[in-house]
C-alpha cells in the first residue's frame, strides 16, 4: 500500500550523477517506509521500501564502494 506522498518533501541523494534531472530522490518522515523516484519521472508512482530493507540497500551500495557506512 502507498503512502499518502501529495505533501512529501522529496530530495535528492547527494550520490547522484548530478544534473537536475539525473537524480534518485527519496521522501524523509514515513515511519517504517522510504518511498524512492526517479527525478526524471516525479508524477509517477514511487517504489516504496520498507525502512529496514533500505537500510540494507544503502549498506550494501557503501560496503561495493567504499564508502563510510556510518555518518
Amino acid at each position: 500500500m502507498t503512502p499518502d506522498l501529495t505533501a512529501a518533501v522529496w530530495r535528492k541523494s547527494s550520490y547522484s550523477a548530478g544534473g537536475d534531472n539525473d537524480c534518485v530522490e527519496i521522501a524523509d518522515g514515513y515511519p517504517a517506509v522510504v518511498p524512492v523516484r526517479d527525478s526524471k519521472t516525479p508524477t509517477t508512482r514511487p517504489l516504496i521500501f520498507s525502512a529496514s530493507s533500505w537500510s540494507a540497500f544503502t549498506v550494501g551500495v557503501k560496503a561495493h564502494t567504499g564508502m563510510p557506512t556510518v555518518g
